[in-house]
């Protein structure tokens, strides 16, 4: 691990455990009978915890992080898709013509593309930060590495800054999103590793496809993960079998967590990459927030072993951070029922 690398590490403090009491404490005063919102008053506690107060902070400038790269492993056939899809919704997002680009434009998001790693040699789109690590894509993961430690470890950096970049500009809520033709096929291997799963329990229908693809999709994790070993380093696992993307949001999370601000989880894609950032920084599982329950079986397995219960359910799978933009309202609505709602004595006054 490099000095800057450690450094961003060892900022990732522990939350504030005493103001998430006080908000779940909050939360039980208000005017209304015990529990009656549910999972809002875990959620308004939360992020008094990763906030340090009570009540937190009502999140009014969200941003999505939408990082994109390719993945050799595509060369086994793992989806029907091309791989010149993900160039194509680069530059649609970054349009604002996408399924992120709608979502994001209705609660007041802001959306950034990050492209760590995209396969194709053409211009850059207007509004797309293009920090490259790797010339064409990763390698193939099932016959070897997919990237080097080192073009790992600068992807992170590139995720890093870029959210530092956000939050220093004013924006106070995280978002992930992803774009990556075979990305699903690169989770699935990090899931299967980062949280003890075997193949076959990992994998899912991808963008669509169909019983045979996935068949030969879960033959192809075996190899990867054969191939791997027993290392559980969590940078050499994501420099092994994870993408440029999931580096990006590795460096997106820990950046998240260290300056204490929510994140929130998209997908299966978002949901490797938090098994990575957790496992270099135990810390960052309690400053993230699970969008929703993405359809792909991995994304399930990486939420349970991170302790994330999903605020949606929407059988979504499209990626880009759509169910995590989704989200966002909720997150917000959390902190403001702890900030303006009336408490049972204060309603009570009032009645005198």
């Amino acid at each position: 691990m490099t000095d800057d690398l450690a450094d961003l590490v060892a900022r990732v403090r522990p939350v504030d455990d005493d103001a998430g009491r006080d908000g779940l404490a909050r939360h039980a005063a208000l005017a209304m009978p015990p529990g009656a919102l549910g999972e809002l008053g875990p959620l308004g506690a939360r992020l008094c915890a990763i906030a340090g107060t009570c009540p937190p902070p009502v999140p009014a400038r969200p941003a999505v992080v939408v990082a994109a790269g390719d993945h050799g492993v595509h060369a086994q056939a793992v989806t029907r898709w091309p791989q010149a899809i993900t160039t194509a919704m680069v530059a649609t997002v970054a349009a604002g013509r996408a399924a992120v680009s709608v979502l994001a434009d209705q609660v007041g998001a802001t959306v950034r593309v990050l492209d760590v790693g995209v396969a194709d040699d053409g211009p850059c789109p207007p509004g797309v930060t293009r920090r490259r690590v790797v010339v064409g894509g990763t390698a193939d993961l099932a016959v070897g590495p997919a990237m080097t430690l080192s073009q790992a470890i600068a992807a992170i950096r590139h995720g890093a800054a870029l959210a530092d970049d956000l939050l220093d500009a004013g924006h106070d809520l995280l978002a992930t999103g992803d774009l990556g033709i075979a990305n699903t096929t690169a989770s699935a291997c990090l899931v299967a590793v980062l949280a003890d799963a075997p193949a076959g329990d990992v994998v899912g229908p991808g963008a669509a496809n169909d019983a045979a693809t996935v068949r030969r999709k879960v033959a192809v994790i075996d190899r990867a993960l054969a191939r791997h070993g027993s290392d559980r380093d969590p940078l050499d696992v994501l420099a092994s079998l994870g993408g440029t993307e999931h580096a990006a949001l590795v460096g997106v999370l820990l950046v998240g967590s260290a300056r204490r601000v929510p994140v929130i989880l998209d997908g299966v894609v978002a949901g490797a990459a938090a098994l990575v950032a957790v496992a270099l920084a135990p810390a960052v599982a309690d400053h993230l927030v699970a969008g929703h329950r993405s359809t792909e079986p991995a994304a399930s397995l990486a939420l349970a072993h991170l302790g994330l219960r999903p605020l949606l359910d929407l059988h979504l799978r499209l990626g880009e951070g759509t169910g995590a933009v989704l989200a966002v309202p909720i997150v917000q609505a959390a902190a403001a029922v702890l900030e303006r709602m009336a408490t049972l004595d204060e309603v009570a006054g009032s009645a005198e």
